[in-house]
Parts: structure tokens; C-alpha cells; sequence
């Protein structure tokens, strides 16, 4: 009587371990349990069970997600046909999950494939074997939430005690011996950016002033308005520890004053748009030094205030040395002669003719700038300006407009020949930091 052909199964050994820890060792975790797994395979022998060559280790990953090495290597070996069984020391080795092993014992089943745990032995192409594998795996999956709250619960008392739980460490320290020491280099810039802010009240001013210093981030990126109210918020500078919004004493030692802190954050409280309004009054007028009256003299700005209201006007020379009559026009409203020069300057940066005719004129004192150059930089400041900040604003004027001229029909806005030239050599800079 001839005996049947025994079927050969090709076993596959999945192994997985969730920590680093010990995995340099030479005997670890993996090979324990793969040791286990082909024993077991050995003793199948006589099944036809015979142990593939082929080694799916999953060393320092998580069982709660199935983004792991090994494991997809295992996967598409077991769509290709080449397992027959997947063999594990424990259940929760392959998936602490109960959603994520649903997918995985639908792929076994639509391919064919049978699943074996070595220490919890059931076979899942039956229901009482379906159930039992339910059973475990839910035990699994509590065991790894209750690992997790036992971990948070541990970092939420280590920053109740103000001991350093890893991360980025704030700008100004350095991590040594898993504790936050003052780098006294970084340390410097965080007391100059907090002594600077409390100087101009305004993020958006003070990030143009730190790229022109050139410092930047440990990532070696641009200090911009969002990271800079991150590092004015950060609690580390007056030494404490913060966790889901409290604060608790750190075990690191402080870089700012608390007083310092305190008159920051008064500061942080009021809105941006106040704290702008008031960089804002703190700025010289727009026309300093640009404006003539009819008599040629140059009118001075000056300002009152009546009832707590502040007024801005510019005044002639003449009247301020001869007295009310002197000159036929003797003061005028600063808002409305600043918004009629800065109108009649927007018409320029909207009119190709003039911007052509000036870049010409332009081209016999500098030829580094072209046209197209030209006409980019007109194009940019013109959306671009009202959200400069008015010393921006005065800068700008003072590069292109050589005098203004107040007579009783209107007034004259003389553009410097070389304006056109200066401007479009610093606006790619300016239109990348003027924006509020």
C-alpha cells in the first residue's frame, strides 16, 4: 500500500520586539523567539511543516501599527505565494491591535495561509480557533492600552517635577545627561530678543531685525513671526516645566528674569493691531525732510494734542521765524499731504510709461538694474505697501522721492533720478519681510 504524498508547508517565523533595548546583544529578544518558532516548526515535521530561510524581524517597533518592516515584507511574500504558514512565539508578537489583525487574518484567509502562535496553539481556519484568537488578541490589545496610560501617567509626573522628558530642546539650551543645560551663546540672543521686543512691542519688526543680524533657527531656518511668539511663550526661559498647560518648576536653571518675562507677556496681552498702532505714533513723520512750501522753505513736522487726541502737522520755516502770514501757506495736516504724495506714488508704480521713462533716465547714472527688474519691484510694492510699517514706508520714500513741492494748485512729487535703480536692488528683500 503506498503511503499519500505529504504536502510540504512552508513556514514562515515572525518575530518583533517593541524597545531597542538589548537588541545589540548577541543572543536578544528575536532570536529567543525564533529559536522557539522553529522548534515548534521541527516538531511538525512529520506534517510536512519545513522552516523558510528567509527572516521577518521587526527590532524597536510598536505592535500598534502595521508601518513596520518585517512585517510588510511578510505580507507581500504571503500575496506571492510563498507561505503557507506564519508562525509566532505569541499572538500579540504579530499585532496588539484587534482592527489591524482583522486585516491581517483577512489576508491570511483570501490567500490561503494558516496563522500558529507557538505559546497560545490554535489554528484560525476554524470558529472555536476564530474565537480563541479573538479572545487573546483582546487581552493584547487591553495590555497595550494599559501600557500606555501607565507611560503617560509617568511623563506627566516626571513634568510635575520639572525633570526634562526629551524633544527639541528650546533655543538657548542643550540637552546633556538627558537634563537641559544654558547655552550661554543662544542663551545671549534669547535675552537680546526679549530685551529688543519689549524696546518695539512688534514680532513682525523684530524678526526683519534678526535676519539682518543673520541668526536663525537650530534648523538653520529663518526666525519668522510664528516662531518668535513660540519663544516668547515658552515658560523654559523663567525655568519651569509645562505639561497640558500647567506649570511646575524645572529642574533647569533659568535664562530670563522674571521681570523681564512679566513685561513681555503685558505686552502680549494687548492685540496685535494696538501694538502696531503704537510702533506706529513712535515712528518719524513719512515727509521729514521732503517737503517745500511755496517760498521754497522746508516745512518742519510738529504735532498738538487737544482732549487726548494727537494731531500731526507739517509747519514752514517761514512761519515758524516770521510769524502767521509770512507764508501763504503756512501748515498743512499731515495725513492729508502724506496720503496725497503716497497716492500720486502708487499712480507711478502703476504706469509702465513712467516706469520705463524713469528707468531710462535711471540707466545713465547705473546700468545694473533692468527694466523688467525695475518694473518687478513697482509691481510688488504697490499691494505691498499698506502693510508696511510706517519706518518702512519713510525709507522707501527717502529712496525715491527727491522733494516735494507745496504750491496753492497742488503739490509736485520730484522722483529721484536713481530711485527706480536703489529700490529694485532691496525689494526681493523687503517684499519677503514686510508683510504684518
Amino acid at each position: 500500500m503506498n503511503k499519500p504524498i505529504l504536502r510540504k508547508l512552508r513556514c514562515a517565523v515572525y518575530t518583533r520586539k517593541s524597545s531597542e533595548e538589548g537588541l545589540e546583544q548577541e543572543f536578544n529578544s528575536l532570536h529567543a523567539q525564533r529559536e522557539a518558532c522553529e522548534a515548534y516548526i521541527a516538531s511538525q515535521r512529520s506534517e510536512g511543516w519545513v522552516v523558510l530561510r528567509e527572516q521577518y524581524d521587526d527590532g524597536g517597533v510598536s505592535g500598534g501599527t502595521l508601518e513596520r518592516p518585517g512585517l510588510k515584507a511578510l505580507m507581500q511574500d504571503i500575496e506571492d505565494g510563498l507561505v503557507d504558514v506564519v508562525v509566532v512565539y505569541k499572538i500579540d508578537r504579530l499585532s496588539r491591535s484587534l482592527a489591524d489583525f482583522a486585516k491581517l487574518v483577512e489576508v491570511f484567509d483570501r490567500t490561503g495561509v494558516t496563522f500558529v502562535s507557538v505559546t497560545q496553539q490554535f489554528n484560525t481556519t476554524t470558529s472555536m480557533g476564530r474565537l480563541t484568537l479573538n479572545i487573546l488578541l483582546s487581552f493584547a490589545q487591553f495590555e497595550r492600552e494599559v501600557t500606555a496610560e501607565r507611560i503617560r501617567d509617568k511623563f506627566a509626573a516626571s513634568r510635575k517635577k520639572g525633570i526634562w522628558m526629551g524633544g527639541v530642546p528650546p533655543y538657548g539650551y542643550r540637552v546633556e545627561n538627558r537634563k537641559l543645560i544654558i547655552d550661554e551663546e543662544k542663551a545671549e540672543h534669547v535675552r537680546w530678543i526679549f530685551a529688543r521686543f519689549l524696546e518695539i512691542g512688534s514680532a513682525t519688526e523684530l524678526a526683519r531685525q534678526l535676519d539682518r543680524r543673520r541668526l536663525r533657527t537650530p534648523n538653520g531656518n529663518r526666525m519668522d513671526k510664528k516662531y518668535l511668539y513660540r519663544l516668547l511663550k515658552n515658560r523654559a526661559y523663567i525655568g519651569e516645566a509645562v505639561h497640558k498647560g500647567e506649570s511646575y518648576p524645572g529642574e533647569h536653571e533659568s535664562i530670563l528674569e522674571q521681570d523681564t518675562w512679566d513685561k513681555v507677556h503685558t505686552i502680549l496681552q494687548e492685540s496685535p493691531r494696538t501694538r502696531a498702532n503704537k510702533t506706529r505714533a513712535n515712528t518719524p513723520a513719512l515727509l521729514k525732510g521732503l517737503l517745500y512750501g511755496p517760498d521754497g522753505a522746508a516745512f518742519s513736522p510738529t504735532h498738538t494734542r487737544r482732549r487726548g487726541k494727537l494731531y500731526r502737522y507739517y509747519v514752514s520755516q517761514t512761519v515758524l521765524k516770521h510769524g502767521a502770514g509770512s507764508c501763504p501757506i503756512g501748515r498743512v495736516p499731515a495725513g492729508e499731504i502724506e496720503s496725497a504724495v503716497i497716492e500720486q506714488l502708487r499712480v507711478v508704480f502703476r504706469q509702465p510709461e513712467i516706469v520705463a521713462g524713469t528707468w531710462k533716465a535711471a540707466c545713465e547714472q547705473s546700468s545694473e538694474i533692468s527694466e523688467a527688474d525695475a518694473r518687478s519691484a513697482l509691481l510688488q510694492l504697490d499691494p505691498l505697501w499698506d502693510e508696511l510699517f510706517p519706518g518702512e514706508q519713510a525709507r522707501i520714500l527717502g529712496l525715491m522721492v527727491e522733494r516735494v513741492d507745496i504750491e496753492e494748485a497742488g503739490i509736485n512729487v520730484r522722483l529721484r533720478v536713481d530711485g527706480l535703480t536703489n529700490l529694485a536692488r532691496e525689494m526681493p528683500v523687503n517684499h519677503a519681510e514686510a508683510a504684518e
